[in-house]
């Protein structure tokens, strides 16, 4: 094979790779950083008040995340627009503007989490919230007035390597893995509300409204 064939052959398949880490690193983004405070506050809740009885769980909501997440990256890919765009035309203006202020809500209720999780964690280091919440708030409005998407996407992609540290939590906690195991491949059914619900919070939180937003974006631009 000459070196222009190789050139040749090489070029596609690089191209390829490119086109699918472009898409991946948004994936990585909406799949991880939505284990944030909310997140672990609910994860906590479900397993201080119902144990292992719900890691069941986590098989369809995984598989549901992959689906959607799927779904929304297809649809950039193929129409060049974003989700937002999409509802518009398909359910006019009216329908796009409620459904817009309904994530702008979720969004306030989802930031006002973050700055609490950042102030609780900071106090256990002895840092008072009066000190780290504006601190915090500093950041963000500079990487959002001042930074350019690239940056921030980068700082997404750090922060991502951050939740290798679950895996490693989950083995210093020493939890018996048979049970574990069981637990996971075992369904508990039951009606009562407040099971429901914590199953309820486990999906809100696992499959959040901002991600499909935001992927299909990353994935159009």
């Amino acid at each position: 094979m000459t070196k222009e064939r190789v050139i040749e052959f090489r070029r596609p398949t690089m191209k390829k790779i490119l086109l699918f880490l472009s898409i991946l690193g948004p994936g990585m983004i909406t799949a991880n950083v939505d284990n944030d405070a909310g997140g672990i506050t609910t994860y906590s809740m479900a397993g201080a008040h119902f144990g292992y009885t719900l890691l069941w769980t986590l098989l369809p909501i995984t598989y549901a995340l992959i689906v959607v997440q799927e779904m929304v990256a297809r649809m950039g890919v193929v129409t060049g627009k974003t989700l937002a765009d999409l509802i518009r035309e398909k359910f006019g203006v009216k329908a796009t503007f409620y459904l817009l202020i309904a994530l702008l809500v979720a969004d306030l209720g989802n930031t006002v989490a973050e700055f609490s999780g950042w102030a609780s964690a900071l106090e256990i280091f002895g840092v008072s919230k009066y000190i780290s919440v504006p601190i915090g708030a500093a950041a963000v409005w500079f990487l959002v007035v001042k930074g350019t998407y690239r940056v921030v996407e980068k700082i997404f992609l750090v922060a991502c390597t951050i939740y290798f540290t679950y895996i490693v939590s989950a083995f210093f906690a020493h939890p018996q893995w048979g049970i574990v195991g069981r637990e996971l491949l075992t369904p508990h059914l039951r009606v009562d509300g407040a099971y429901v619900i914590m199953i309820i919070g486990v999906v809100g939180t696992t499959i959040a409204p901002w991600m499909q937003f935001y992927l299909q974006s990353s994935v159009v631009e």
